[in-house]
């Protein structure tokens, strides 16, 4: 026993000499030069913290905010309007999401455990009933997003995904794999078949809706997942953890590839998201700022490396942020009840 323990501690070290060596440098003089967002607009109506914001499909002006008043407004950014404000039965609400091809149907969930649909419309004194309950989970909803206007997927405290038809309400897929709450899931902009999830447990997986295991499992974070998103070409995504830490990982190499932290930032991170190109990544934390990283930029080895900017307006904690489809705007929502546009 001792020999095979020997055997593969000689194997794990020859392991971490070759891939030293094939590490031929990082990128510091390739720093961006690009100017940071500015505020622009400030979105005022909610009378609660704001817990989730998620833009529309098709380049769209439109923003949907959820929040501890119980209520899900539509904004338009641009113009800083109320399109909609839809009275929720649960205030607990923790998520919501835009379906992204018709932006007519809004989705949200929280400790109801409920993923509840909402038909947007415009008309005065429409009826704000949910148009359908998607229930199946046995624990709180903590994201949900639509893969196309018939399909869903949603992440649960249950440890578990589920993949949705939207029309008969049926459970498609249930994703079991994790040990741990599943905060947040970020569908492949290039696959319609496979989204990443972060839980819980310190790991974030890869999932083929067409099968109920996980494709790959990435480690490396030392506590909780809160948020991931996809790089715009689909082939590698970003996590915010409570380790303080924003990590790259690389779908072909199947490792982490950067790692984005430093030592005066001790706070969690909320959400995160790349800009259009990709060249920005946007992090929310709990010490009400938002970190602009430089997402080639290692850095020394990623620890230490000062941030392209800091967005430090919020009064309190950013807890969601979302680039718009076009990447012409980035939105933060933060627990003192406001939302904001940067650009």
């Amino acid at each position: 026993m001792s020999d095979a323990k020997d055997q593969l501690k000689q194997l794990k070290e020859r392991l971490e000499q070759v891939q030293k060596a094939k590490a031929d440098g990082y990128f510091e003089t390739t720093r961006s030069t690009a100017p940071m967002p500015k505020q622009r607009r400030v979105l005022k109506g909610h009378f609660g913290k704001v817990y989730a914001m998620h833009w529309s499909g098709k380049a769209g002006e439109l923003v949907v905010s959820a929040s501890q008043d119980g209520k899900l407004i539509v904004w338009n950014a641009n113009t800083t309007h109320k399109v909609q404000a839809i009275p929720l039965r649960s205030s607990w609400v923790m998520t919501c999401a835009f379906e992204q091809q018709n932006n007519k149907l809004i989705g949200c969930g929280g400790l109801d455990n409920i993923c509840s649909l909402y038909v947007l419309t415009t008309e005065i004194g429409a009826t704000t009933r949910p148009t359908k309950e998607l229930a199946g989970h046995d624990g709180y909803l903590s994201c949900c997003r639509f893969l196309s206007p018939n399909n869903l997927v949603t992440s649960s405290g249950d440890s578990t995904c589920i993949y949705w038809d939207v029309d008969t309400g049926a459970i498609k897929q249930h994703f079991t794999d994790h040990q741990g709450d599943v905060m947040f899931v970020s569908l492949n902009p290039q696959d319609p078949n496979t989204f990443v999830s972060g839980s819980c447990d310190h790991t974030a997986k890869l999932w083929d809706i067409r099968s109920a295991k996980a494709v790959m499992t990435f480690h490396g974070h030392e506590s909780d997942i809160n948020s991931v998103s996809f790089f715009p070409d689909g082939k590698s995504f970003a996590t915010g953890s409570d380790d303080s830490s924003c990590r790259f990982f690389d779908l072909r190499s199947f490792q982490e590839v950067n790692c984005f932290t430093h030592d005066k930032i001790v706070c969690g991170v909320t959400s995160v998201a790349f800009s259009s190109s990709g060249r920005m990544l946007f992090g929310g934390y709990d010490d009400y700022q938002a970190i602009v990283w430089d997402s080639i930029n290692s850095g020394n080895g990623g620890i230490g490396r000062e941030p392209l900017g800091y967005l430090s307006t919020h009064e309190n904690r950013v807890s969601s942020l979302g680039v718009q489809e076009k990447g012409q705007a980035l939105c933060t929502a933060s627990w003192d009840t406001v939302l904001k546009v940067w650009a």
